[in-house]
């Protein structure tokens, strides 16, 4: 049987490289839609959670895993020379920042490397991990072209984005429509084939190109508009006015504006990251994006404007930076969620601890705070009781988790920096509640 007709019985085995909060949720849409799935993740850890019908992603439950699990439809494993055993491969690898804002597609080129030593006519291979335009064709393509295999004769290559927002209830993996692209026609209508069988739209465009770059234009939109907001946040409160109340007003208007809102920083994995996989591309076109850079440059300085806003809170209340214990809820980079993905919490610590502070954090979600390639500090999440709250100088708001009882926070907390509007009260400033 030829790949289209494994495909659509379902018979075609689906290997899914990086079990993390894209390449899982992935997973299950397969797995729902009767295909096999053997997951492969560099990461011990996770294989074995899988291997053991365990989720260690919060919104997916343990019971989804280990009922593929023991009915023999997925499997993990960290042995990547069973790529030959998976008729479809689909990439889910992270594609990070290095030291200087470049692309680092080191995790990209070393799974196409591993995936070409057993590349084997009648294989699908798709990227979703978010890159620049040209990444498809000009940098995997000549990897797998090295086989002397044929792409759209004896192998299939295209790409195709995730958009994976996690803990979001109204809008899941299948509902999200699906953009798909493919290097030659023949490789288009069987990525196509392959994602009709568990979305409910796909959209074909012209070219991985063209699909790379819708990518990038949906999260540098997110990413220029969050700026626009985190900088007249900072405008309105020099002007003495409350930019949450601002943006409640405008977005009544039915039409010509859409809602965003400040923050103390972007995370997650993709709205930090993506607009400079365009600015470093676009510099091969001689073309600079100046638009897009200024927003970077508004979002990375959010941290610092916090910081800088608790320090003026703190001396209204006649204490210094150095040496006050300040205590962070949040470090999860959205509400209700255990990713800490890019989370501007992580920074905001950094540069209080660099300015003398002590800090610690609490977040549900996150009980520990492992060292990172950036940050070196690792901390385990604190209680929140009545007498924890009293004891720190400042309670810095960083991520308005739904658990949280915000009563019991304005009441007992000695300073607040509220980042999120977590409160919910109106004017910059109310007694001992400052916004940031």
């Amino acid at each position: 049987m030829d790949l289209k007709g494994k495909i659509v019985s379902r018979e075609a085995v689906i290997g899914i490289i990086g079990l993390g909060y894209v390449g899982l949720p992935l997973a299950l849409e397969f797995l729902n839609k009767k295909f096999s799935v053997l997951g492969f993740d560099t990461d011990d850890r996770k294989v074995h959670k899988i291997n053991d019908g365990e989720s260690y992603i919060k919104h997916i439950p343990d019971e989804f895993i280990r009922r593929f699990v023991l009915n023999s439809q997925l499997a993990a494993t960290a042995d990547f020379s069973r790529l030959k055993e998976a008729d479809v491969i689909l990439i889910c690898v992270p594609t990070p920042l290095g030291r200087h804002n470049e692309p680092d597609l080191s995790y990209v080129l070393s799974t196409t490397e591993a995936i070409a030593a057993t590349l084997r006519e009648g294989q699908l291979i798709v990227l979703e991990s978010t890159t620049y335009p040209g990444t498809t064709e000009e940098e995997m393509l000549p990897i797998l072209a090295k086989t002397g295999l044929k792409v759209g004769q004896d192998f299939y290559l295209g790409y195709s984005p995730e958009r994976e927002d996690p803990g979001n209830t109204q809008f899941h993996t299948a509902k999200i429509p699906k953009v798909v692209s493919g290097i030659t026609e023949s490789c288009l209508e069987m990525i196509k084939t392959l994602y009709d069988q568990i979305m409910e739209r796909t959209v074909p465009v012209s070219s991985p190109r063209v699909a790379e770059a819708t990518k990038l234009l949906e999260n540098i939109y997110r990413a220029v508009n969050i700026a626009l907001v985190n900088e007249l946040k900072m405008v309105f409160d020099r002007m003495g006015i409350d930019v949450w109340e601002v943006i409640e007003a405008a977005k009544t208007k039915p039409f010509g504006f859409q809602a965003f809102y400040p923050g103390p920083g972007l995370g997650g994995h993709c709205i930090p990251i993506d607009p400079f996989y365009l600015t470093w591309k676009a510099r091969e076109s001689e073309v600079h994006t100046r638009f897009i850079e200024l927003a970077g440059e508004v979002n990375i300085h959010m941290p610092y404007y916090v910081v800088e806003r608790t320090i003026r809170a703190l001396n209204d209340g006649n204490r210094s930076i150095k040496g006050a214990k300040i205590l962070l809820l949040g470090v999860a980079y959205k509400p209700d969620v255990d990713d800490m993905r890019e989370s501007p919490a992580l920074k905001i610590m950094g540069l209080l601890m660099d300015e003398g502070a002590q800090v610690d954090y609490n977040d549900p979600y996150i009980p520990e705070l492992p060292a990172t390639r950036r940050y070196k500090f690792s901390k385990r999440s604190v209680e929140l009781t009545s007498q924890n709250l009293k004891s720190y100088d400042a309670v810095i708001i960083t991520t308005n988790h739904s658990c949280y009882d915000y009563d019991l926070i304005l009441e007992k907390a000695n300073i607040i920096v509220d980042t999120r509007n977590a409160l919910g009260l109106k004017g910059q400033g109310e007694g001992k509640v400052w916004k940031a």
